[in-house]
């Protein structure tokens, strides 16, 4: 699968003065799979390490001294390989083996010219015992879940998303196309295996089941980590977040996890799945004028997003019937996965939410163009945005955006982005955003 982060390890590759890099993710969105295609396309050999599963001559290597010049003949012995300035050394899943991630540091410092990745598990990264990260010895990169766009060239759908590219100033002709699609994506999402498995087979009885598959990881990876209270508390938090989305709440109740949850109680379970990738944190903002925004973020009211929207449609048990169904997924979700794809599509800015004292919700505000920017996400036909009026007369923006059903459109300073134009929301930005007389 085309991955745009490609574009980045070329750089890190083409960078004279590289540190070693490692690619982050949460478990299953394909770092391995793009380390190994990156080497393969990229250098003459590649060593992959598998660090989860390695043989036992590797764990012993790494007990002794971890200079860099060791850990290479012994790489050359144990691999049968010979290493060159041409040649890619993968560490995956590095974090299972502690020494192996603080050696990183003295690859760094040992400056001969070594080509060295690694791919590692955020939770593990962060949590595993007896890990020394090397801080501002490593360069780090982070893969998500496709999204839309690369959801479209896996799909080989490449003409279609070339032509929405084309179209960039107006409403596309082939529209109802692309609905198809977004609503296909918003049921499959953007993880690998799911979209390779959709590729493949076409059923989305097998989606799911992959689906199934990884989210039993993701709940097995509660145990191994950490202690048995957290664990429950982890898990409690887990069941609450399809009824905080359902709900639709203007900010992370605890009470929807248990009667009489107070937040001290978990807030290390919360942070657990934000440090683990399962789920992005939204604050929000008590005010929407001034900047930096995250200088008046709000730490007692955040809003808790899903990594991936197909994942999130699976545990929350939505029938694909009702996604495929234009009608049914805006009118009786109330935007439940809308919200998210929009999320995930924008997830490289960074976002707040801002509501006012009375029942008035923003649901995103972000920094571009070095002015404050609201975004209301719309899931149907019906674009009365109440809450966004009252922050444009409250706070009197210079460009708005809505993102919704409706055609690209421009006026008064507000612009309208259809759903299925979300990923090339930066493109449009350029093309409309006020110029500076």
């Amino acid at each position: 699968m085309k991955r745009e982060i490609m574009s980045e390890l070329i750089d890190w590759k083409n960078n004279k003065n590289k540190k070693p890099l490692i690619l982050e993710g949460a478990r299953q969105v394909g770092k391995t799979y793009i380390l190994k295609e990156f080497g393969k396309q990229n250098y003459e050999n590649l060593i992959y390490v598998n660090c989860e599963n390695p043989p036992e001559e590797l764990s012993k290597l790494f007990l002794g001294s971890i200079d860099p010049k060791r850990i290479c003949t012994a790489l050359e012995i144990l691999y049968n390989e010979t290493i060159t300035e041409n040649t890619l050394i993968f560490f995956d899943e590095i974090q299972e083996i502690p020494r192996a991630l603080t050696s990183l540091k003295y690859f760094n410092e040992d400056k001969n010219d070594y080509n060295i990745v690694a791919s590692g598990s955020l939770i593990g990264l962060f949590l595993h015992q007896g890990t020394s990260f090397p801080v501002g010895q490593v360069e780090r990169l982070k893969l998500k879940p496709l999204n839309f766009k690369e959801f479209l060239i896996a799909t080989d759908n490449n003409k279609l998303l070339e032509y929405l590219q084309d179209n960039i100033e107006r409403t596309p002709t082939f529209s109802e196309i692309l609905y198809d699609k977004f609503n296909e994506y918003i049921a499959i999402g953007g993880m690998p295996e799911a979209v390779k498995t959709w590729i493949e087979t076409n059923d989305i009885e097998s989606v799911e089941k992959i689906h199934n598959y990884i989210l039993s990881n993701y709940l097995n990876d509660f145990s191994k980590h950490t202690d048995a209270t957290t664990t429950i508390r982890i898990r409690q938090v887990w069941d609450g977040l399809v009824p905080q989305f359902a709900k639709n709440n203007n900010k992370f109740l605890y009470g929807t996890i248990r009667q009489g949850a107070r937040a001290r109680e978990y807030e290390m379970a919360i942070q657990w799945l934000i440090d683990s990738g399962v789920v992005q944190k939204v604050s929000r903002v008590s005010r929407g004028d001034k900047i930096p925004l995250m200088a008046y973020q709000d730490f007692s009211a955040f809003k808790l997003y899903f990594l991936d929207v197909g994942l999130f449609r699976t545990l929350a048990n939505i029938p694909t019937s009702l996604i495929m169904n234009k009608n049914n997924i805006f009118s009786e979700f109330n935007g439940l996965l809308v919200e998210q794809f929009v999320l995930q599509e924008l997830s490289d800015n960074y976002l707040f939410y801002w509501t006012s004292r009375a029942t008035s919700e923003v649901d995103f505000v972000t920094q571009l163009c070095g002015s404050i920017v609201p975004i209301e996400v719309k899931s149907g036909e019906n674009l009365k945005a109440k809450s966004l009026k009252i922050y444009r007369e409250k706070y009197n923006p210079v460009f708005s955006i809505r993102i919704s059903l409706k055609n690209l459109e421009y006026n008064n300073g507000l612009l309208n982005i259809p759903l299925y134009m979300t990923p090339l929301f930066n493109e449009i930005i350029a093309k409309y955003y006020p110029k500076k007389s």
